[in-house]
């Protein structure tokens, strides 16, 4: 290893190349806070030692399972294929980044904690880095304009709600792997940018950053050439994302940043910064593809918008549904990416789907629950298959309150008195409950049989509403058809 010695702050924060005539190995200190007053300190980073592949361990190569399921798109450096899998290189840290744009991570966020869950499963260390700093800015990669600027109590509520996102998912892999236990950490990086100065950033990381190399970045390139442009604010984002990873390199032992494909710019931005400050090598990036359909719009949006991964801005049940809709076109390739199955199993299925006695929506079916019980836990999904069942019209499952109301949210609902319900004609309800706009459209359904009434479907168009049809007393469940739903309240 070549001698050299570095300048660097306070509490081995940050350092600069100042000569290179020796160097002094020290391990990593505890951080404290961001100091730019200059005292001589030493600096340990790492320098993973690449064996050949014969003299290797048996730690599963975690770069050749994303390969093979479709979530690699690109790393900065091949080394990082034989430096994954080196047990005597010890596990790597690897580190994803998430804005607090919102109070709860969506699908898109999602894949980044399944390949987090990868590097944890295959034996590393998982590090998910909240933007309490950068989500200040807002990440201008994908965006056609600037984000709207969040007050302090939002962005502190939405700190906290993927905190606890993130926490709830990757502590499932935390008995998995060989670092069990403490296969993973939530930072916020405003911890260390709360302290830094201007003046002092600009002269010690700023000169180091190539405004051409910034300018082509493919994020700033498109925003430029947009109407609206591009502000300074924006443009000084991958610099900030950048100094994370060198950060991180240096205090915390993170070798790898993971990102979307989108994040390229931003991740090359940190290695720069890593191989130009700390002149040291063994920074690595990965980039996965951006969740697509087979059409090439984006997954990830529902009617009603995002697909959410808080339970309290989207339900386990409508999270399901979601999922268990996908086109034969697009299941596999989700299986793949976005579940842990084995490769065989995904590859039975997919084989089923060809043969004549396959049964519709086997393939969806398992990955709905494959992924809602990753997000959402063993409770989540039998409360989403509870009210699919219960809520499939002619279902014998029998209905209660609690059930209906799980649903609420998902679906339209009216409450109506007692009294005006009561003795009410199924046809009457169905217009005055909002499921039908006119009394022929509900008579012309009824007819064909597609009126059901708490999942019991309606023969006789002179039906009128009793009380034992009130479930518990306090709601009905109207449906026209397997989709179209409403609930009334009984008030």
């Amino acid at each position: 290893m070549a001698s050299r010695t570095f300048l660097c702050f306070n509490h081995g924060k940050f350092l600069l190349p100042f000569t290179t005539t020796k160097f002094i190995p020290a391990s990593r200190r505890p951080i404290k806070s961001l100091s730019f007053s200059s005292v001589s300190c030493s600096l340990n980073t790492p320098q993973p030692t690449v064996e050949p592949k014969s003299q290797m361990g048996s730690t599963p190569n975690v770069v050749k399972i994303l390969e093979e399921r479709g979530l690699l798109e690109s790393i900065t450096n091949e080394n990082l294929r034989f430096v994954c899998s080196d047990q005597t290189a010890g596990p790597l840290k690897v580190y994803c980044g998430f804005d607090p744009t919102a109070e709860s991570l969506h699908l898109g966020n999602l894949l980044g904690l399944i390949v987090l869950s990868w590097f944890q499963r295959c034996g590393h260390k998982a590090v998910a880095l909240i933007g309490g700093a950068t989500g200040r800015i807002g990440d201008p990669s994908g965006k056609s304009q600037e984000r709207p600027e969040l007050d302090l109590e939002s962005l502190e509520k939405n700190i906290a709600g993927i905190m606890e996102i993130v926490n709830k998912i990757l502590s499932k892999n935390a008995n998995l792997g060989s670092e069990k236990n403490s296969n993973f950490v939530i930072l916020n990086n405003y911890d260390w940018w709360k302290e830094v100065r201007l003046l002092d950033f600009l002269k010690q990381v700023g000169r180091y950053a190539r405004v051409g190399s910034m300018m082509s970045k493919e994020s700033v390139k498109k925003r430029l050439e947009s109407e609206q442009g591009m502000s300074y604010t924006e443009f000084t984002y991958q610099l900030l994302q950048g100094y994370d990873f060198l950060y991180l390199f240096k205090n915390e032992g993170v070798n790898v940043q993971i990102g979307g494909s989108d994040q390229w710019g931003n991740i090359t931005a940190g290695t720069e910064l890593i191989r130009k400050i700390l002149q040291a090598e063994g920074a690595y990036g990965l980039t996965f593809p951006l969740l697509l359909k087979s059409d090439g719009t984006k997954f990830g949006k529902s009617e009603d918008g995002a697909i959410w991964l808080s339970p309290s801005m989207l339900s386990p049940y409508k999270f399901y549904q979601y999922f268990f809709s996908v086109p034969d076109a697009d299941v596999v390739r989700f299986l793949k990416i976005l579940t842990f199955l084995n490769m065989e199993e995904i590859n039975e299925l997919e084989s089923a789907m060809k043969k004549p006695d396959y049964v519709p929506n086997t393939a969806q079916r398992k990955l709905a629950e494959e992924i809602t019980r990753f997000v959402h836990g063993e409770d989540g999904l039998t409360e989403a298959l509870k009210a699919t069942e219960a809520l499939r019209p002619g279902s014998e499952t029998k209905l209660d309150w609690e059930t209906i109301e799980g649903i609420a949210e998902d679906v339209p609902s009216r409450s109506l008195p007692y009294t005006e319900v009561l003795n009410l004609s199924i046809v009457d309800l169905s217009v005055s409950s909002g499921l039908f706009e006119s009394k022929s459209a509900a008579r012309r359904l009824l007819k064909q049989g597609g009126i059901y009434l708490n999942n019991n479907r309606v023969d006789n168009e002179s039906k009128r509403i009793e009380a034992e049809d009130i479930v518990d007393g306090k709601v009905l469940l109207l449906s026209a058809g397997k989709k179209n739903k409403v609930v009334v309240r009984i008030s």
